[in-house]
């Protein structure tokens, strides 16, 4: 919660700053999962209020004249440093700048910004650095919207884009950079890790050398990597070369599904342009939504451990199963260039997974229907287990060649698996099995 004492500038009452947030004791740096209980929040400034109230307002009142210029100043750019203060809520809010704190807290990011949908960050994040004539790199697939927002919506506007599959070799990923540099400006390299919903995995690293050998210093165009299903638990790509890493907080994050966010972690100097867009088409992330992520946040590590365990459970089952074609699991990997990849970026395997059943759509939905523990629903990452079939759902819009080429069969099962007891889970998966 960013509240700056003026009283240099405006001559006012200063506003109280809240106190230092404890990073570390005895020159042991603290855990995400300690500081997600109260870093960026000072009780004192809220009634002594353990937990941070929900601020249902639409403006703030401002000290004085001046200090109302000041802040104007810094959120329309006029000044550096962004908006010293609280202003009105489409800039920010007490809820939002404390859950912004604590999600930059997971990747060690320098900043962080949330907003109202996952999409709502990835629009505003493309929107931030494309012009008309530029050709976005990205990798492939991707969440079905997004495809469509470059390939349909950006496509209006005059921009393309190119695209190399999830497991490209760094000469594949070269040789498709070289081709859209000829083309145009690349403002962007999109990235989504592991790909939904075949669960392959991009070399991040990879990308990064390429980006850093193909453009000059102050012309790299900055990669920013999709880590909603791997979580910053699993996966931390802001380590591995990524500039900004992109949630859908409804995930992992909310981990309940109640609620619908995003987040984008990185750089000061990423998110400021980024946080200048979201002021203007005010994509941020409402007040009562972003108590709800805070409440979660103290409990992530404890939910996607357990359902990372969970799912290893259900997939060992799974493997051996013979009405099962294969498991695309992430612990399951290891050999080849994916296990590789794996090994160098990811902590841990997951608890979303692709299931490819024997058969085609027929199978797919008599095995559905018949999960009785299991909820047929698209989503993922919360605490009940998911399954859907995205050829027919999430991905139905894509065309048919592109799902073909990107393996999204009819025979694809996508599953998340949540926090229930692992052994009623194999129950029921061997129930449904054994209906189709």
């Amino acid at each position: 919660m960013n509240m700056q004492d003026e009283s240099d500038l405006t001559g006012g009452t200063p506003r109280r700053r809240p106190k230092a947030d404890v990073l570390e004791i005895g020159g042991r740096r603290l855990k995400p999962s300690t500081l997600m209980m109260g870093h960026g929040f000072d009780p004192a400034l809220s009634e002594g209020s353990l937990k941070p109230p929900i601020f249902l307002t639409s403006t703030f009142v401002f000290e004085n004249a001046a200090a109302g210029k000041h802040h104007f100043e810094g959120v329309t750019g006029k000044r550096p440093g962004g908006a010293e203060g609280l202003i009105y809520s489409r800039f920010n809010g007490p809820n939002q700048e404390i859950l912004e704190d604590r999600l930059s807290v997971w990747e060690d990011a320098e900043d962080a910004l949330t907003f109202s949908s996952g999409m709502s960050a990835i629009s505003t994040l493309l929107l931030a650095f494309v012009q008309p004539g530029d050709i976005v790199v990205h990798s492939g697939p991707l969440y079905a919207a997004t495809e469509t927002l470059i390939a349909r919506i950006l496509g209006r506007f005059g921009i393309s884009w190119l695209d190399f599959p999830a497991g490209a070799t760094e000469e594949e990923i070269a040789a498709v950079v070289e081709q859209a540099r000829a083309k145009g400006r690349v403002p962007l390299i999109y990235l989504e890790s592991p790909a939904n919903p075949t669960n392959a995995l991009v070399d991040v690293q990879a990308v990064a050398r390429v980006r850093d050998a193909l453009f000059a210093v102050g012309e790299r165009p900055p990669i920013a990597i999709d880590n909603t299903f791997l979580g910053p638990l699993w996966h931390q790509p802001l380590r591995h070369g990524a500039d900004l890493s992109v949630y859908s907080l409804t995930k992992y994050a909310g981990g309940h599904s109640d609620l619908v966010a995003g987040g984008i972690t990185g750089s000061k100097e990423l998110i400021n342009q980024i946080r200048m867009l979201r002021n203007t088409i005010g994509t941020i992330t409402d007040p009562n939504t972003a108590w709800m992520l805070l409440r979660s946040l103290e409990t992530l590590e404890l939910r996607m451990t357990r359902a990372g365990e969970n799912a290893a459970k259900v997939c060992a089952f799974l493997r051996d199963h013979p009405k099962v074609e294969s498991v695309g699991y992430l612990g399951f990997l290891t050999e080849g260039r994916q296990a590789d990849i794996y090994r160098r970026h990811c902590t841990g395997a997951g608890s979303t997974f692709s299931l490819y059943l024997k058969g085609g759509e027929r199978e797919s939905f008599a095995f559905l229907d018949a999960l009785q523990i299991a909820h047929l629903a698209v989503s993922l990452g919360g605490t009940e287990t998911l399954a859907s079939c995205p050829a027919a759902m999430t991905h139905l819009s894509v065309p048919p060649e592109r799902k073909a080429e990107m393996g999204i069969t009819d025979n694809l099962v996508r599953v998340s698996i949540g926090v229930e007891d692992p052994d009623d889970l194999i129950a029921d998966f061997d129930q449904a099995l054994n209906a189709v």
